[in-house]
């Protein structure tokens, strides 16, 4: 099994270990240039999980991936935008981001920070593009900035 991961930071799945603590993996950056995304991602042969923490009030700019992504929500609420459609997505909800879908995804600046499971295949890592091509910063919401 080979040790790179598509995601700079990743732990790679195998070699020897199958449990991992996941508010304990070492924290990388999850949406580099366009969010505040930031957790432990662990890759294996054909998907990856990151345990992905958003602040409150923040989150990313509209972006895409070419790879398909489900958020589940473990605490606090997501919300945003995925293909034109709006959502907010509390605790307990789970979220599907289709492959090559432009989105934005922001904590509920009305409640807590927001911790997420996100699931994606590897055909690619776990950041993508921002839409406007400018890889300049998150979003944040009034106040928060």
């Amino acid at each position: 099994m080979a040790s790179e991961t598509k995601t700079e930071g990743a732990q790679k799945a195998g070699l020897g270990v199958v449990a991992w603590k996941m508010d304990e993996v070492e924290k990388v950056a999850a949406g580099t240039g366009y969010s505040t995304a930031h957790g432990g991602v662990i890759e294996g042969e054909r998907m990856l999980v990151g345990y992905i923490h958003k602040p409150r009030g923040t989150g990313s700019r509209m972006h895409s991936h070419p790879n398909e992504q489900f958020n589940f929500v473990l605490q606090g609420t997501l919300m945003g935008e995925i293909d034109g459609i709006p959502f907010k997505a509390p605790k307990g909800t789970l979220v599907h981001v289709p492959a090559d879908a432009p989105h934005q995804m922001i904590a509920d600046p009305d409640d807590e920070d927001v911790i997420f499971l996100a699931l994606k295949d590897l055909s690619h890592g776990i950041i993508g593009m921002a839409i406007d091509g400018k890889m300049s910063g998150p979003h944040f919401e009034k106040g928060f900035e």
